[in-house]
């Protein structure tokens, strides 16, 4: 058996271990650069994934922990669909995706890692971004890191505003 150093893996392993709900939390702190919070809005906020699929997938996430989208109110589930169309524009204008993969999954069966605090994922796709390695071996290969994508956004949502 082969074995891939990920040394990043631990703090979702150790995440996953304390429990609550890290939706609520950073959001609570002062943080948002080391949180990979982007954008702050009324009732929800743009938070970079620290476990991505591909470079620059975030979740536009109400700040309310909430479980089920017909929960939201009409306030907050405008403002959650205005951002995610604006990550949209972000995501184009700044990394240059040629598609997108945009889902929420709700419930654990639906492959929620966080199923009782509804949030939206933008996954930005580029034609080959599938290779050998998936396949293979199980394994998926970042180009860029979190920090780096981290800062190309956010000097690229101070342009669109």
């Amino acid at each position: 058996m082969e074995h891939i150093w990920a040394p990043w893996r631990i703090e979702y392993v150790l995440q996953a271990e304390k429990g609550g709900c890290f939706l609520c939390e950073k959001p609570k702190e002062d943080n948002d650069e080391p949180n990979l919070i982007l954008w702050r809005g009324k009732s929800n906020f743009i938070i970079l994934n620290s476990f991505p699929y591909n470079p620059g997938h975030l979740m536009v996430v109400p700040y309310r922990h909430i479980g089920h989208l017909d929960g939201l109110t009409d306030e907050e589930a405008k403002e959650h669909f205005d951002l995610v169309k604006r990550s949209l524009r972000l995501l184009t204008e700044v990394i240059k995706p040629t598609g997108f993969n945009i889902g929420m999954n709700l419930g654990k069966v639906a492959g929620a890692g966080v199923d009782d605090h509804v949030h939206t994922h933008i996954v930005p796709r580029w034609q080959g971004d599938t290779n050998f390695m998936p396949v293979i071996s199980n394994t998926k290969v970042l180009p860029e890191a979190l920090a780096a994508t981290y800062k190309r956004l956010k000097e690229g949502l101070r342009s669109l505003i």
